[in-house]
């Protein structure tokens, strides 16, 4: 066994969101397009680009964590999902509400210069749908870098 300090690689691999209804939660990512890849009776497992979105009965995520003390919704998390560009977060929200979201924060621009909304999906949990100008993001939705600066007035 090696003494070399582990360290942790700059990725997230999954986030798992405790659900009431597998059924009902994953009916609400597919409306948005978001196919599963694998479910089973607790758990439902949505490949993202790069990640996996896991829908875990809330029931069976406290018997795995060891904790009975679980509650709806995400407090004081919020997931995020970042698109091309601002007019697309209106576009977002629509579709978000459309597929059975409640509406937490209409599109509004920010005050760091960019423009956001929130939603909460069927079991509480808190999505912000968010154009950066300064981040690089695919058409895929996943994250580039950070965009070029401007050039300075001449």
């Amino acid at each position: 066994m090696s003494d070399a300090p582990v360290t942790w690689p700059r990725s997230i691999t999954a986030v798992t969101l405790g659900v009431e209804d597998v059924g009902r939660s994953l009916a609400f990512y597919r409306a948005l397009g978001w196919a599963a890849d694998e479910v089973h009776d607790e758990v439902a497992f949505v490949h993202l680009a790069g990640q996996v979105l896991c829908l875990f009965a809330r029931a069976g995520l406290a018997a795995d964590t060891g904790r009975d003390d679980l509650v709806p919704g995400s407090g004081s998390v919020a997931l995020a999902r970042n698109v091309e560009t601002a007019d697309d977060v209106d576009r977002a929200y629509a579709a978000a509400l459309a597929a059975g979201a409640l509406g937490v924060t209409p599109p509004r621009p920010t005050d760091w210069g960019g423009r956001s909304c929130y939603v909460a999906d069927p079991d509480g949990h808190l999505w912000e749908l968010a154009w950066n100008p300064f981040w690089l993001i695919g058409p895929d939705g996943v994250f580039a870098g950070d965009a070029p600066a401007a050039d300075p007035a001449p």
